[in-house]
């Protein structure tokens, strides 16, 4: 039995309170709400690279950081979505609030998040996970506020000429993707590399609240009361107010912050086309400390420690007239390397071209790697090692020193592949040999096995060995905002050759000034105690750090 249609019930507002008051052609008003999507959806896109970019540098780990903003994100569009529909009845002013609201969320969501890890993320405790609770929560506000512009938007475009629902969603969707283009491109391309992640996050806020105030303000003005239009109006003119002081004052924030993260014997702070790049000291007598995207790669009391025990067990195994470094921009690994007799040409492949001219250029970086770059031995190529290796000539080096990052970063983990050592494999000559870091051993022993079960898969038997060191800095791996282990800091390192005999661990007379051949032994016993058995390899479709 069909039941009879039931009547209304009292006082709900119809779907249509007629055509709605422009002071422009409907046609010109129809291009203005597209214009006001395109521009909206470019910024939010904006929004969600900028807090996938500031977690990766500031947590590690990529993929976690953006899957979590991803998921977050796209979960809180689907639920201010439906709130949005509350909001229908004023459609204009629920959108002007809402792109005011987004424009200060979103333009401060940088210069909060690196707050919050400058001076608190070192608290340890419950105070080290406070960029990531403010990550989950401005990805979800975000989300919220983005996912309610579509219905109204929707409202608004109707008001202006009723039209089918599958005519008016294929507009709004392709504004709303072409605006997101014009976002994903910018943030790479423009706003980053121009001005970098606080003001672009600022600069973007603006855009936001102009372009949503503009719309409201100025074509449906006629659809607000008097006290709204002074409410939107003022509150507005607030929010550019926040957003242009927080611009001019963004690099005096930006140095504090830097100081409260490094320390105050920052002297050098570059935003290079890859990373990063911090130098702290190096002058007037003090240790050169070396952070690259927040991580010590290079710590003034322990670097030689590190640089010493990379390179020399390596070179004294055996020929080593050609050497190929992998990364190491820095030149320390070059300088211990030319402090080898028997050395005729070094090969120096390293992705980031900002690092090596800081390398060659800075007076407290060239003196710690001994102007390493000005030895005509040395040739640098700018590439990425893993593209690099893949035309590389067969057997030209008698030994490949991997000084990259940690494998624990995401970014790292290709050059830690399988695949990776086959491409090593073969530029090594008959009798070669590939030293790895392959991260701390006593912290992190799985991710150290696992990098020997890799070298072993491609071909390598392999001597594993540490040095302890002093310098904690930020833990090498992904989880940067983590307290300081208790445990003792250590650099874990594997030597490999080419087939079933693993190379023997020796030292060169002179070679070293921190190492000796009994510490050395006493090390790799160390390292072995350690040992995971069973372990599979990463590969690139499968990484396993």
């Amino acid at each position: 039995m069909i039941e009879p249609h039931a009547p209304a019930p009292p006082r709900v507002p119809p779907h249509w309170t007629g055509p709605a008051r422009l002071p422009v052609r409907p046609g010109t008003g129809r291009f203005l709400v597209l214009v006001c999507v395109f521009v909206c959806a470019a910024c939010g896109l904006v929004y969600e690279l900028e807090l996938v970019a500031f977690a990766s540098y500031l947590m590690g780990d990529s993929v976690t950081q953006a899957s979590v903003v991803l998921s977050v994100m796209v979960f809180a569009m689907g639920v201010g979505s439906l709130g949005a529909k509350r909001l229908r009845w004023h459609a204009a002013a629920g959108f002007g609030a809402i792109e005011t609201t987004l424009a200060l969320i979103g333009g401060c969501s940088a210069m909060a998040l690196y707050a919050v890890f400058a001076w608190t993320g070192g608290w340890g405790g419950v105070w080290a996970d406070g960029p990531r609770f403010l990550l989950v929560a401005f990805s979800l506000a975000i989300g919220l506020l983005i996912g309610a512009e579509v219905p109204l938007l929707m409202e608004l475009i109707q008001r202006i000429r009723l039209q089918d629902a599958g005519g008016a969603v294929a507009d709004l969707f392709a504004a709303d993707y072409v605006g997101a283009l014009v976002g994903g491109l910018a943030f790479p391309f423009l706003l980053l590399p121009f001005l970098g992640q606080l003001t672009g996050a600022l600069v973007t806020g603006t855009v936001n609240v102009v372009a949503g105030g503009a719309l409201v303000l100025g074509l449906f003005r006629r659809d607000l009361s008097h006290r709204a239009r002074w409410t939107l109006l003022l509150v507005g003119l607030t929010v550019l107010g926040v957003l242009a002081s927080a611009a001019a004052l963004a690099g005096d924030f930006e140095r504090a912050a830097r100081h409260a993260v490094y320390g105050q014997d920052v002297r050098v702070a570059v935003q290079t086309d890859v990373q990063e790049v911090v130098l702290a000291g190096g002058t007037d007598g003090k240790p050169l400390d070396l952070f690259l995207d927040g991580r010590l790669r290079v710590g003034g009391r322990d670097e030689r420690r590190y640089h010493e025990a990379l390179v020399h067990p390596a070179l004294s195994g055996g020929a080593h007239a050609r050497v190929l470094i992998l990364g190491g921009g820095d030149g320390m690994a070059a300088r211990e390397v030319l402090r080898v007799r028997g050395v005729r040409r070094v090969d120096l492949v390293e992705i980031d071209s900002g690092l090596v001219r800081l390398a060659r250029h800075d007076p407290g970086l060239a003196a710690a790697n001994g102007h390493a770059y000005d030895d005509p031995r040395v040739h640098v190529v700018t590439a990425d090692a893993f593209g690099w290796l893949r035309g590389a000539p067969a057997s030209a080096y008698d030994v490949v020193i991997a000084d990259l990052p940690d494998p624990g970063i995401t970014a790292s983990t290709k050059l830690y592949s399988q695949e990776f050592y086959g491409l090593a494999r073969h530029v090594l000559a008959p009798g070669g040999r590939l030293v790895v870091h392959a991260g701390a051993v006593t912290t992190r022993p799985r991710v150290f096995w696992t990098v020997a079960a890799t070298l072993r898969a491609a071909g390598f038997a392999t001597s594993p060995y540490r040095v302890l060191g002093h310098d904690s800095g930020f833990a090498a791996g992904p989880d940067r905002s983590a307290g300081a282990s208790r445990a003792p800091h250590d650099w874990g390192f594997l030597l490999a050759a080419p087939g079933r005999t693993a190379p023997p661990l020796r030292l060169g007379a002179g070679h070293s000034r921190t190492l000796t051949r009994a510490g050395l032994t006493a090390d790799a016993t160390a390292a072995g105690r350690t040992w995971i058995p069973g372990l599979p390899a990463s590969t690139l479709v499968h990484p396993r750090y």
